[in-house]
């Protein structure tokens, strides 16, 4: 199973939009998909037509008391599953801050859970405190949405900082497997630096072992659509919304992409660095 997490602590770049359409899209194909919604905000969860109820188990309760996963896991669609979200996960970084190993809770529920996936995609909550630790401590992948500004080429860096620490302290198997770049608008100049800004940071990380050593910007641009931006307030993902959309054009093309990376070694593995 590919575990992988959609993160960046900066909202309002396509994250959630990612995370949702990556997981239809790879469920429609046949690959069974569980999607957990680790934001407080519950987006994935409602772009999914799953409103939060307290009546209804969330991961909250998987993070913070007995819930298993398989409890608090509803079928979306064939082969796709979602693991809901509710506001109460706001207040679980406080909960939990005086349990021992709380940035491994999830991974540990993951080990428990006995369901047979091919992928498991966290979409994380914007920001880096004890939820998105316990998401890159649980997976092995990370994904980073990224506008084509510079504002959040300057917010990378923290991330990196980040995954960085993650990896060293918590999960030696974590690495970044791609930037996506999203909201994609091809006619600017802005567009076209950031991209080249970043295919040269990535170049350049290629010869020294990190977690994000064997990263690149991934070829399938999310192009700007409108239609991606009205599809959560239907509850469905573009496929079902607008399936002839360039939206989904876009999201069928990077999932093509990501199916056919060729695995990663970890980043502690020495065969994985590419000398120049």
């Amino acid at each position: 199973m590919r575990k992988i997490a959609v993160l960046n602590q900066k909202g309002g770049v396509g994250k959630t939009t990612t995370a949702v359409n990556v997981s239809a899209a790879l469920a429609a194909g046949g690959q069974r998909v569980c999607l957990v919604d680790l934001d407080p905000q519950a987006h994935a969860s409602l772009h999914l037509g799953q409103a939060p109820g307290l009546e209804t188990p969330s991961v909250y309760d998987v993070l913070t008391g007995d819930t298993t996963l398989d409890e608090a896991r509803a079928t979306i669609a064939d082969n796709l599953w979602l693991v809901g979200s509710h506001i109460d996960l706001a207040a679980a970084e406080v909960e939990l801050a005086g349990i021992v190993g709380r940035e491994l809770i999830l991974r540990d529920k993951i080990a428990e859970d006995s369901s047979d996936y091919d992928f498991m995609i966290v979409d994380c909550a914007p920001s880096l405190g004890v939820l998105t630790l316990n998401a890159l401590a649980a997976v092995e992948e990370v994904f980073i949405p990224l506008q084509p500004h510079f504002l959040a080429l300057h917010g990378l860096s923290k991330l990196l900082e980040t995954i960085a620490l993650v990896g060293k302290r918590l999960n030696p198997r974590l690495r970044i497997s791609g930037v996506i770049l999203c909201m994609y608008e091809s006619s600017t100049r802005l567009a076209a630096e950031v991209t080249s800004d970043l295919e040269e940071f990535f170049r350049q990380a290629a010869t020294h072992r990190s977690p994000w050593s064997q990263a690149y910007p991934l070829a399938t641009r999310i192009r700007r659509n409108i239609r991606l931006a009205e599809a959560p307030s239907f509850g469905q993902s573009i496929f079902q919304y607008a399936p002839d959309s360039h939206g989904a054009e876009d999201y069928r093309q990077l999932t093509a992409e990501i199916l056919a990376q060729r695995p990663l070694r970890a980043p502690h593995d020495e065969s994985a660095i590419v000398s120049e």
